[in-house]
């Protein structure tokens, strides 16, 4: 059985995938690192999803589903750097503000619903939303006043959904994408 997680994605990275004209499209990789400025993607495994999110204005945003086919260096990922100034994953320069330059970055394929920042999880799902760890433990959020997510720390890193949680987000992403088509 495949599991869920989520990921948040920082105000610069969304402003860069705005910048660059990567909304609307599918991001074919994501990547994980080994420092706290990136995500590990650790507990992930082939089929798992992962819902990357966005804090504004206090509202969490869904801004796309990612599906994990594998984290292998491919082809496409380019050539490996010979030396530190090379880019690391230069096949994928136009999703490198996904944290291609990251310490001890690594690829993670994915097959993604489009970018966009207009799918809110509504405020009283947002305040049921729970995460559990690998000894089985659960939370919430911390933070969530009146519906809205004050504070974002408590989403930054990346996170198991309960199986119930990840059902709820899956039912908010594809309502979004029926309204689209």
């Amino acid at each position: 059985m495949s599991d869920a997680f989520t990921v948040l994605w920082t105000h610069d990275t969304c402003r860069a995938l705005s910048k660059t004209g990567r909304v609307g499209e599918r991001p074919p990789v994501a990547f994980s690192g080994v420092h706290s400025s990136l995500p590990a993607w650790s507990g992930a495994r082939v089929g798992d999803e992962v819902y990357a999110l966005h804090v504004n204005r206090c509202v969490v945003f869904v801004v796309s589903r990612m599906r994990v086919i594998d984290r292998e260096r491919r082809d496409c990922c380019g050539t490996t750097p010979e030396t530190w100034q090379d880019p690391a994953f230069p096949g994928h320069g136009d999703w490198s503000m996904l944290g291609a330059g990251g310490c001890g970055a690594a690829a993670v394929h994915v097959d993604a619903t489009p970018v966009r920042f207009d799918t809110p999880i509504p405020g009283d799902l947002l305040a049921g939303l729970t995460w559990r760890n690998r000894r089985g433990q659960t939370r919430g959020l911390k933070y969530v006043v009146d519906n809205r997510l004050e504070r974002s720390a408590s989403l930054q890193g990346f996170y198991r959904l309960t199986p119930e949680s990840s059902d709820k987000l899956a039912k908010v992403v594809g309502n979004a994408l029926r309204t689209v088509a």
